[in-house]
């Protein structure tokens, strides 16, 4: 999600050190260059856009331990995307809690009217004040951690990984309704979650859209079977 005005590029779901998580756990050795080739789309995204924010909204990382162990090719990579910009990371059920790297590390955040964390909640109704506060503001990001979240007029979230089957094929998509909007996972490796499934048709409303990511945008009426 790339916002000009703020100069903002938001990702989710980066899920960075996943293959090395799966073979650690026991499972299928899958290649071990799903982050390099994250950071090369993210630093591509940065490069067209021009971003001098960069927001993730949580589960950045696959784990904590997949975090503490990414290798030195990956964290000068992060370091170098990371210089000169502002960086906030939104804690994700995967990665809870602040990690040892630079940026700014809050459970959500208040830009403008928009609310950004990891999980939609079913209970919000974007019926508050927006926050009022610039984003370059300290105070906007203080606020933020201190709970004020429920100021947002929208919420911006990730966690789900929505997919959605359109003619046959299988995209990654933004969700979206008039108070809502679920971001697809960034990640390479990161599968996804059908539009139809409960977790998401009842989070969005009846006329939510799924915009199919690809070469060229596409909106298309939220499938619900």
């Amino acid at each position: 999600m790339h916002w000009p005005g703020q100069s903002l590029l938001v990702v989710s779901d980066l899920h960075l050190g996943k293959s090395e998580r799966i073979a650690r756990l026991g499972g299928a050795s899958l290649p071990p260059y799903e982050a390099l080739d994250t950071l090369e789309r993210l630093e591509s995204d940065l490069q067209v856009t021009a971003a001098q924010h960069v927001l993730c909204l949580g589960d950045s990382f696959d784990d904590r331990a997949a975090a503490e162990g990414l290798g030195d090719q990956v964290l000068d990579w992060l370091m170098r995307l990371q210089a000169g910009r502002d960086w906030t990371w939104i804690e994700g059920n995967h990665d809870p809690g602040p990690l040892a790297l630079g940026g700014t590390h809050l459970a959500e955040l208040v830009l403008g009217p928009l609310l950004f964390r990891h999980i939609a909640t079913a209970d919000f109704t974007g019926s508050g004040p927006a926050s009022g506060l610039p984003p370059e503001s300290k105070s906007a990001k203080a606020s933020s951690a201190a709970g004020t979240g429920a100021d947002g007029q929208a919420e911006v979230s990730g966690h789900y990984h929505p997919k959605a089957r359109v003619a046959g094929r299988a995209h990654r998509c933004f969700l979206v309704d008039r108070t809502r909007l679920i971001l697809p996972a960034y990640g390479t490796y990161t599968g996804g979650l059908w539009c139809h499934d409960p977790a998401l048709s009842g989070l969005m409303a009846p006329q939510a859209l799924a915009i199919l990511t690809g070469r060229v945008a596409r909106a298309v009426p939220m499938p619900r079977r």
